[in-house]
C-alpha cells in the first residue's frame, strides 16, 4: 500500500566542523605536550629509558620529537574518525569509544615486542595510556560540543486524519 502514512525520519543534529577541529587541533597541541612531559619525567625523574637510550640525555634524541608529532597526529586522526563517524553511523560516540579504547591497547602493548629493559616497556605502556584517555575523552568532548540540535522544521505534510470504517 503505497498511501501508508510513514512519519518523518527525524532530522539528525548538525555538526560545526570548524568549532569540531579547532578542539582536534587544540587536543593535538595537548597531546604532543603529554608527550614530551611524559618522556621528561620518565627521563629526567626515574632515570627510564624511553624511546632513547639514557646516553642521549634527559631531552633524549629525535625520537622525542617524533614521538611528540606521533601523538599530535594521532589526535588530528581521531578528529577525522569522529566526524567521518558523526556524519555516517549511527550512535557514533560509542563506536569511537571503542576505536579509540582498542587502538589505546594496541599502543600499550606496542612496547611489549622491542628489547628495551621491562621499565621502559611498562613506563612506556602508561604513556601510552595515558595519550590514549587525554586523546579519546578530549575529541569525545569536542565533538559533543561541536554537534547542535536540528532547527525544528514544520512538518510538511500534516498526519492524515485517522480513517473509520
Amino acid at each position: 500500500m503505497s498511501n501508508v502514512y510513514r512519519p518523518p525520519t527525524p532530522p539528525r543534529p548538525v555538526l560545526n566542523s570548524g568549532r569540531l577541529w579547532a578542539g582536534g587541533g587544540a587536543t593535538a597541541v595537548v597531546a604532543a605536550l603529554i608527550a614530551v612531559v611524559g618522556i621528561l619525567i620518565g627521563r629526567g625523574i626515574f632515570d627510564v629509558e624511553v624511546l632513547a637510550p639514557k646516553g642521549n640525555g634527559v631531552w633524549g634524541d629525535a625520537s622525542t620529537f617524533w614521538y611528540a608529532f606521533g601523538a599530535a597526529v594521532a589526535a588530528l586522526l581521531a578528529t577525522g574518525l569522529v566526524q567521518v563517524l558523526i556524519l555516517t553511523t549511527p550512535r557514533p560516540m560509542r563506536f569511537f569509544g571503542w576505536v579509540v579504547g582498542l587502538a589505546t591497547v594496541a599502543a600499550m602493548l606496542a612496547p611489549f615486542v622491542t628489547d628495551e629493559s621491562r621499565g621502559s616497556r611498562f613506563y612506556t605502556a602508561g604513556l601510552n595510556l595515558v595519550l590514549g584517555i587525554a586523546i579519546g575523552t578530549l575529541v569525545a568532548g569536542v565533538a559533543r560540543s561541536a554537534l547542535r540540535p536540528p532547527a525544528i522544521q514544520p512538518n510538511p505534510r500534516p498526519a492524515p486524519p485517522p480513517q473509520y470504517r
